[in-house]
């Protein structure tokens, strides 16, 4: 590399550093806007609690018994089972 005047040097990198920025604006279309939100992954939906699996069970048994599948006794010791009493 032969002698270059230094301020030759550094007008010829900021040419290249500008170069090289505004092609990286143009590749992303020059948005400095942040994503929309339809860009972002939807939440996941949140997960059934305890309670409310308990809920669902204790009212699918007592369908049960209305319809006389279960006895009364069995729906009483299905029942404490949920609860856990």
């Amino acid at each position: 590399m032969g002698f270059v005047r230094r301020r030759t040097r550094r007008r010829t990198m900021l040419l290249a550093g500008g170069a090289a920025y505004a092609a990286g604006r143009a590749a992303n279309s020059g948005s400095d806007e942040p994503p929309a939100e339809e860009d972002y992954a939807s939440a996941p939906p949140p997960a059934p609690s305890d309670e409310d699996s308990k809920v669902d069970e204790l009212q699918r048994l007592a369908e049960m018994h209305a319809a006389g599948t279960l006895t009364d006794e069995e729906f009483a010791a299905a029942k404490a089972e949920i609860l856990g009493t």
